[in-house]
């Protein structure tokens, strides 16, 4: 802010030294002319006059963009160790986007400098920051062959997701199963849709009618009349077929099985057991909105 406050401050102090230039000059012409002339004489004041009138304008802008612009108070040594304490968090934080990420590597670091050491078959990068310091880093180097790309059942575990969650809640529940992407980082919404991009997986869109072909557990339940624990235990003994792409993470169900005789089994038999409701009391509330 202070150094571009500064170069509007120098560019109107140019403009001020310029303009006194001319009105300096159209005054020696004013003043040269030959009073007899009224003509030549009239002329040249009025320029006289507009070039002082222009002196004036731009001292005004001077004079409002230092009051309108004041000087930003200098932060004490404990409040940049707070910022440098507070950074990790705020690089890790899930609504810290890309951008703002590339505003904090272009404020601290001056310049990467990267070299090859054929010794370790490492990669050495400098890291040169804004303060003078330099810190060093190794990475291994990859060899021909190495792949990167992400796992398989990483894949096949977001191809299932889509069905039911959009890209922010498949990214949580990666992370939330420790699952990284190829290169070992963690999932964003960003990666995700990279991701499916890549491997032409569709994007997840809700039904206009409301009809969802597949739902998650609790809709599931809700749908055929049981409670979440009732289904969830009947797709663990096989009894309902039931996708359960990671163990920390959603069920996913068919609409379509719902409605066979083997999930209607399942109903009647919850019904008959008065220990396992077959859902909960229509007066009672949800507290949590479960994805599981």
């Amino acid at each position: 802010m202070a150094s571009q406050r500064d170069q509007v401050q120098e560019a109107l102090l140019r403009d001020l030294q310029a303009a006194r230039y001319a009105a300096d000059r159209a005054f020696r012409q004013y003043d040269a002319a030959d009073p007899e002339n009224r003509l030549v004489a009239s002329e040249l004041e009025a320029r006289w006059n507009k070039a002082l009138t222009r002196v004036g304008e731009i001292e005004n802008k001077i004079g409002s963009h230092q009051t309108a612009t004041p000087q930003p108070s200098p932060l004490s040594t404990s409040q940049m160790a707070a910022l440098a304490g507070n950074l990790r968090a705020v690089w890790t934080a899930p609504a810290t986007d890309a951008r703002l990420k590339k505003r904090i590597v272009r404020t601290l670091i001056h310049e990467v400098v990267a070299d090859l050491d054929d010794v370790t078959s490492e990669i050495v990068l400098v890291i040169h920051w804004v303060g003078g310091v330099h810190t060093e880093r190794r990475l291994p180097k990859r060899r021909r062959g190495q792949r990167n790309a992400t796992p398989d059942d990483i894949i096949e575990a977001v191809r299932q997701l889509v069905l039911i969650a959009n890209d922010d809640v498949i990214a949580g529940v990666l992370n939330r199963n420790g699952l990284t992407t190829g290169n070992g980082n963690r999932w964003t919404r960003e990666r995700v849709t990279a991701l499916r991009s890549y491997r032409r997986i569709p994007v997840f869109r809700s039904q206009s009618d409301g009809i969802e072909p597949w739902l998650n557990l609790g809709d599931a339940a809700r749908l055929l009349g049981v409670a979440p624990k009732t289904l969830r235990l009947a797709a663990e003994a096989g009894e309902i077929e039931g996708i359960h792409p990671l163990p920390n993470g959603p069920w996913v169900f068919s609409r379509s099985k719902l409605t066979t005789p083997e999930a209607r089994q399942i109903l009647v038999r919850a019904r008959q057991n008065p220990r396992h409701p077959s859902g909960s009391p229509p007066d009672q509330e949800t507290l949590f909105l479960s994805m599981t």
